[in-house]
């Protein structure tokens, strides 16, 4: 019997804890969605002492690929464009704005409590069961 229950491993190689993971994993992706379907996303302009900067942060990127058309195996022109698409991503994630947009406190606290008690569950779901 013990062949057997070695056999059958669930969640993360334990016994047990497959139901606890499936609806764990249900309740987290839930509150995951209903939480995110709350929330606006907005951007704004690159500016660097008061002046639009997102042609600055072209340069880099520009650069790189005009030394890459002109030689393939130039280890500038790589490091340059990987440089400038750096740039230009972390700009366009810092100049981001998250709002949460207004709902009742029920709704957010459903939304929490599915994302917390999910994880929570898939959490306790990797744990051996005796």
């Amino acid at each position: 019997m013990d062949e057997e229950e070695e056999e059958r491993r669930g969640a993360g190689g334990t016994q047990g804890g497959v139901g606890e993971f499936l609806l764990g994993l249900g309740m987290s992706v839930a509150g995951a969605y209903l939480l995110t379907q709350h929330v606006t996303v907005t951007s704004g302009y690159w500016t660097l002492w008061g002046y639009n900067a997102f042609g600055l942060s072209l340069l880099p990127l520009l650069f790189g690929i005009g030394l890459l058309f002109f030689n393939g195996r130039s280890i500038a022109g790589w490091l340059l464009t990987f440089a400038g698409v750096v740039i230009i991503l972390a700009g366009i994630i810092s100049n981001l704005g998250v709002y949460f947009q207004p709902t009742s406190l029920f709704n957010t606290l459903v939304m929490l409590v599915l994302l917390a008690g999910g994880i929570g569950l898939v959490a306790r779901s990797l744990r051996p069961h005796m």
